[in-house]
């Protein structure tokens, strides 16, 4: 994660707002009053998504269980009855 202090990303906001988006990497931003972190909302939103998720009791489980499953072995929509046209 790349620091920059308060002053530097004032001066050139806009690049750092854009390097945040493409790169999809936090930028740690430092004041005498305290650091913050700045994320893309791409990035926030799929944070909030896994931990959202975690927080279904034995979903975790499930999912690295999940992991383990050949494709191959797994249903098709078709198979389930979902129709997604």
């Amino acid at each position: 994660m790349k620091t920059f202090n308060v002053t530097s990303v004032r001066s050139d906001i806009y690049n750092i707002i854009n390097q945040t988006i493409v790169n999809s990497e936090p930028i740690q931003i430092t004041s005498k009053n305290g650091d913050v972190v700045m994320l893309s909302l791409k990035d926030w939103e799929a944070i909030q998504e896994t931990l959202n998720l975690v927080s279904i009791p034995g979903m975790k489980e499930s999912i690295l269980e999940g992991k383990k499953e050949l494709v191959e072995e797994c249903k098709t929509l078709e198979d389930i009855g979902w129709n997604i046209e």
